[in-house]
């Protein structure tokens, strides 16, 4: 009788710490932990724009690090690729659990950086369909909503642009246009670099609009969103000499504005300066809310380096009247 009380006891026991600490799901990736930060007091921000959480993102193994392109998946989740071909998958952390999960992305096993180096994702919310932009190919991909290739295509407008320089920022529209912009600039002392405007998906053969886009000087483009109200949100860096190393900055611009052969540029909203931590931020995307708001999320590349981490800001954008 003792035996069964004891038994039973125990049992109870397990079960409130069950209750207590749910646990994560079968797929979370145990080698991935998200560490929250105290949020800073007076982030350099806008107005209608405002931070909601801060994480360093630790992971062991080579899958995780080199995170350059994010996009949303809807309900809080996130996908991340990385110039080394892995992805990171995970929900939002400020609700609970992340179940990070990570693997090869689009691709079998391969070390070759030419044909491994993501730089942005884009997708079509009604369908799940994936883009994705590769710099030293100079190659857009499209995949399905399970991730396997479907087609690749490299764009003749593409085809000049700089292995080290290439499709940097891709962003598909609500439209069904794609803007796609390149990190390389137009001559050595050029502020303008290489930008392109699809009307349609350029893995179906699209021939785009050429102009320029313009970033705050020694900027360079890493990856766009686009708000509820149509206009797009331009993350961009900048390399420094000095630690931490690089200065990013979040601007806002309106494709209304974009002409044929002409100049396009954005106002900054946001500088991801101190007190936030300052990294290689490279990554950013916009989850649309039903009220007009919209979260937006932005991660750091580390380069797989001792000194840089992968830092996650959580941000919160809400409509101005204008």
């Amino acid at each position: 009788m003792r035996r069964i009380a004891i038994v039973l006891f125990c049992s109870v026991l397990l079960a409130l710490s069950w209750w207590r600490s749910p646990l994560p799901s079968a797929d979370s990736d145990p080698r991935v932990t998200f560490a929250a930060l105290p949020l800073p007091d007076r982030p350099a921000f806008g107005p209608g724009l405002s931070l909601e959480g801060v994480w360093v993102l630790r992971g062991e193994g080579d899958d995780f690090g080199g995170y350059s392109a994010l996009v949303s998946l809807g309900n809080g989740n996130l996908l991340s690729a990385s110039d080394r071909g892995r992805y990171l998958r995970f929900a939002d952390p400020s609700r609970g659990e992340p179940q990070p999960r990570m693997g090869w992305f689009l691709m079998k096993p391969n070390e070759d950086k030419r044909e491994a180096d993501c730089e942005s994702l884009t997708r079509d919310p009604a369908t799940g369909t994936l883009w994705a932009s590769y710099e030293h190919s100079n190659a857009i991909v499209r995949a399905d909503t399970r991730g396997r290739r479907q087609r690749t295509v490299r764009p003749a407008a593409m085809r000049d642009w700089p292995s080290n320089g290439g499709p940097e920022a891709m962003l598909r529209l609500a439209d069904g246009r794609f803007l796609v912009l390149s990190e390389s600039r137009e001559g050595w002392f050029a502020r303008i670099g290489p930008a392109l405007l699809f009307p349609s998906d350029p893995a179906e053969g699209a021939k785009p609009v050429t102009f320029h886009f313009q970033p705050p000087s020694g900027y360079r483009p890493t990856d766009l969103g686009q708000l509820p109200d149509g206009r797009i949100l331009v993350l961009v860096r900048a390399m420094q000499f000095v630690p931490p190393g690089f200065s990013a900055k979040i601007l806002i611009a309106d494709p209304a504005d974009i002409r044929e052969g002409e100049t396009w540029e954005g106002k900054i909203i946001a500088d991801l300066a101190a007190p936030l931590p300052e990294d290689n931020y490279e990554g950013l995307a916009v989850e649309p809310a039903d009220d007009g708001s919209a979260t937006v999320w932005v991660i750091s590349d580390d380069n797989r380096t001792s000194f840089q981490r992968t830092i996650l800001l959580k941000l919160h954008w809400q409509p101005q009247v204008r």
